[in-house]
This record gives structure tokens, C-alpha cells and sequence, in this order.
């Protein structure tokens, strides 16, 4: 008989279904694999695809997996054709609302890493970052903490599928940020672990995939959004541009995400994650935009209108998520869904965690 999974590292347990379709593919994927109906999805038309529960659920279901997969599900599901084509459908769907929420970004004469930065300079999302550092309190910073967990607990990996896409000056920049992110090989410094130790500190479940299920529609988007792009070679572009953009815009708000944390009295071992990402972040912001990006655009002119469009598609679902949780506390409610009822395996509940008495809080850096 063959020994647990260790939970932290996965697989995932499945989550509940949200609506028809998440409800037909956890169904499927309890049983052997198996043609699912013909005609699954092929009326999908979400009124909004990016608070589309179903749809989100449908499209991180399939994605989950080709990552770490589902705890008892056959993993023959992960290339079963008729779910594949379920997956397309939902996809499709996704992908031409970000084309429409974002258009065609232009290239500058200045080049694709000018445009990268022009991007950032003109994002004016909602103030998240800094509502966590100077008023959010314990439970709102736990719900963002949990709703982050989703893409921490597997930091890197959608954005190593490039890799294989990839060859000369693009693929080893991508590499060295790729290396700092998985902690230059040793467990202790990836950042995955160094998230794993500020959930535990923050009292919450570390468990890989613990939180997918309380995490809405826009969470999950901003998950999917990656492994649309990774997933996909003709995205590729896309792909490199959103890690581009991600880097570029990480380092500030983790300092205030760090202070955040020292002004609610937790120690370094719950703000280490954020504090990595200060400093590793400004230099990755110019291996992305310039040898990476810069690279790939190099090699292959006629990828920098899809390096910018992954850029921009990345920030307006940030900016999308970033508005919910605040839109949610501000009306006095919590940003998650409700927890999991009773019947299900046990998972840590973010709407009546226990209090957490931490450390005197250090002076704010």
C-alpha cells in the first residue's frame, strides 16, 4: 500500500463545484476516465468571464491537471481528449475577453521593453498594497494572504513552461529569475516554502491547494490567466511579458506587504517572503524587460505586440482582483466564499479563524 501524499506539496483535494459545468468535470473526474458529453460547454457565455464562477472552476480544474493534479483522480485525465476540448471551449472564451479588455497594445519605436514600462508607469490599480500596509487588519490580511496561496504555494511554475519554448539570450534570463525563485535549489529558499512559513504564522492551512476552494472567480482568474499563456505556445509572448510585468511592479508593494505584517506584530519568519522579494524583484525587473523580453523580441520580431498584450492582460486581472477584496471590506464583508461545509475533509475556515496572539511588533522599517 503506498504511503499519503504529503499534503503540502499536493495533490490538490478537489474542490466543490460551482455551477453545471465545474459539477460535470469533478463528477468525471472521480470515476476512471471517459468521454464526457459532446455538447459540454458549447453554450458557454458567461455574462462577466472574469467573475464567472463555473467558468473559473471549469478552466483551474483542467489546468490543476498538468501541475500537481487531484488527490484520487486518474492522472490518464490529463491528456483525455474530450475534457481537453472542454477546456478549449472555456478558453476561448477567456482569452477573447482579455483581448477585449485590453485591445492591442502598441509597440514603441523604443522597443518592447519601453512599451513594458510604459504599461507599468500607466497602471493605476486600486490601492491594495497599501491598504494592507497601513489599515487592513488580521483577518483582511489573512483573506489576501489566502487567496494569494493559490499561485505562492507553486510560485514559477507556470511561467517554467517557457523553457522548453525558449532557446539563447531569452531562455537564460529566464532562467537565472527562474533560479532565484526556486531558491538556487535548496528547500529552504524557495519562495513556495518561504509562503508555506508565513500561512503557518498567520495560523492558516498550508496545504497545497488548501484554499481553492473559498478563493472566487477572480482569483482563480488571475491563476488561469498564467497557465493560459504557459500552457500554449503561440502565447509564449504573452507568457514572458506577463512575468515581465510581474516583476516589475512586485517590489514596492512587498515592502509594503512586509510592513504590513511588522505593523501587525509578526516577526521576520512570517514577512521573510515579502522581504525576498524586495530586493530579488529589482533585479529581475531588468533581466525581464531587457535580456528577457528584449530577447525574445530580438529573435523573434513579431512576438512584441503578445509580449505587451500578457503584460497588460496581467495587470487589468490584478487590478480586477485588487478591487474585489477592497470593494468587499469596505462594504463590511470578507473577500473570500464561504467556507466548506462540515461534510467535507476538514479545512481551515478564513471567515471564523481563531485569533493569533503574535510577537510585539518590531519598529516599521
Amino acid at each position: 500500500m503506498s504511503e499519503p501524499a504529503d499534503r503540502r506539496y499536493g495533490p490538490a483535494t478537489l474542490p466543490r463545484a460551482r455551477g453545471p459545468l465545474s459539477a460535470a468535470v469533478v463528477e468525471a473526474l472521480r470515476r476512471p476516465p471517459h468521454d464526457l458529453p459532446a455538447d459540454l460547454g458549447v453554450d458557454l457565455d458567461p455574462a462577466d468571464p472574469f467573475t464567472d464562477e463555473d467558468l473559473h472552476l471549469t478552466l483551474f480544474l483542467c489546468y490543476e491537471l498538468h501541475y500537481r493534479g487531484w488527490l484520487g483522480v486518474d492522472e490518464s485525465w490529463e491528456w483525455q481528449p474530450t475534457l481537453l476540448a472542454l477546456r478549449a471551449r472555456c478558453e476561448r472564451v477567456f482569452e477573447a475577453a482579455l483581448r477585449r479588455l485590453v485591445g492591442a497594445p502598441p509597440v514603441p519605436a523604443a522597443g518592447v521593453a519601453a512599451g513594458l514600462a510604459e504599461l507599468v508607469a500607466a497602471d493605476n490599480g486600486p490601492a491594495l498594497a497599501v491598504t494592507l500596509q497601513r489599515r487592513a487588519d488580521l483577518t483582511q490580511f489573512r483573506e489576501f494572504v489566502a487567496h494569494r496561496s493559490v499561485y505562492h504555494l507553486r510560485e514559477a511554475d507556470p511561467h517554467s513552461w517557457a523553457l522548453p519554448r525558449l532557446g539563447g539570450p531569452a531562455k537564460a534570463a529566464l532562467v537565472e529569475i527562474q533560479t532565484d525563485e526556486y531558491g538556487n535549489g535548496r528547500l529552504d529558499r524557495m519562495h513556495a516554502e518561504l509562503f508555506r512559513r508565513t500561512l503557518d504564522r498567520l495560523g492558516l492551512d498550508t496545504g497545497y491547494g488548501a484554499h481553492v476552494d473559498v478563493a472566487p472567480a477572480v482569483t482563480l482568474a488571475t491563476n488561469n490567466l498564467m497557465s493560459l499563456f504557459g500552457l500554449h505556445r503561440r502565447l509564449r509572448g504573452a507568457l514572458l511579458g506577463h512575468l515581465a510585468a510581474f516583476e516589475m511592479t512586485s517590489s514596492l508593494p512587498n515592502r509594503r506587504y512586509g510592513n504590513g505584517l511588522r505593523r501587525l506584530g509578526f516577526d521576520e519568519v512570517a514577512t521573510r517572503f515579502y522581504d525576498e522579494h524586495v530586493e530579488a524583484d529589482a533585479v529581475h525587473e531588468q533581466i525581464a524587460a531587457h535580456d528577457m523580453c528584449g530577447g525574445l523580441v530580438r529573435a523573434e520580431p513579431a512576438l512584441a505586440s503578445d509580449v505587451l498584450f500578457g503584460a497588460a492582460a496581467g495587470l487589468a486581472v490584478d487590478r480586477l482582483f485588487a478591487a474585489h477584496l477592497l470593494d468587499s471590506w469596505a462594504a463590511g464583508r470578507s473577500s473570500l466564499r464561504a467556507p466548506a461545509p462540515p461534510a467535507l475533509p476538514p479545512r481551515v475556515s478564513l471567515v471564523a479563524l481563531p485569533a493569533v496572539a503574535p510577537p510585539a511588533p518590531p519598529a516599521l522599517v
